[in-house]
């Protein structure tokens, strides 16, 4: 494959950019090099969780395992999943219930780990088709749960490259040192409730964590359940 066509659902740079840049990303998250995260968006995922009073909780694609540390410090059983293994490797280290499963394995077995009372997926759904893993995760909710997914804002997103889906290429350029180029999906916001309905999934909220200042939206946090 030539190394500048954009990848394919099964084409495994997405996955092997994350585990070359899991201590670039480490650092970067625990050390609050992210504008975004500190004004608004961490905070954010972690009150519309917090806000549903689960009792179990799973977050896919979990990283380097901050959200489900600071659920557990609130007292809530969270698993984080995710499917590079140093960045399990690195959650783990800082203390937590974290397990290495590929994305592509989760819709063989979606009950593995149990239901759910809610689901995370935290700027973790970076493929071109998640619609089998959102339907995997809707089959691991527990009656009443709901899935959260937050992501990057369609419209604050677009850039340069217009409106439209597509493979866009992330250079991480103000996160510091150390990250190789990643490339991820970008999907307006209709595509996403087309694809949510796809999966099976009833939207029930939409959120948009701004700028404490400014007002201009950091982020785009859906609440789905299964229909």
């Amino acid at each position: 494959m030539d190394d500048r066509s954009p990848p394919t659902t099964e084409d495994p740079r997405l996955l092997s950019s994350w585990q070359h840049n899991a201590g670039a990303w480490t650092r970067a998250v625990r050390e609050q090099r992210i504008e975004s995260r500190r004004l608004a968006t961490d905070a954010a995922i972690l009150a519309a969780v917090r806000e549903r009073r689960p009792a179990r909780v799973l977050d896919m694609g979990c990283g380097e395992g901050w959200l489900c540390r600071a659920l557990a410090e609130a007292g809530i059983d969270a698993l984080g999943v995710d499917g590079a293994p140093a960045l399990v490797d690195a959650a783990r280290a800082a203390g937590g219930r974290f397990e290495t499963v590929a994305y592509a394995d989760w819709p063989a077995q979606p009950r593995r780990f149990g239901l759910f009372d809610a689901i995370v997926c935290n700027f973790a759904l970076l493929d071109a088709a998640p619609g089998a893993l959102l339907a995997a995760l809707g089959d691991a909710l527990a009656p009443g749960g709901a899935l959260l997914i937050q992501t990057v804002h369609p419209w604050a997103a677009a850039g340069e490259e217009g409106y439209r889906d597509g493979w866009r290429l992330e250079r991480f350029a103000a996160f510091g040192e150390g990250f190789a180029p990643m490339p991820w999906y970008f999907r307006t916001l209709e595509s996403w409730f087309v694809l949510l309905n796809a999966a099976g999934l009833r939207l029930e909220t939409v959120r948009e964590p701004r700028h404490p200042d400014s007002g201009h939206p950091l982020s785009l946090l859906l609440v789905a359940r299964r229909q």
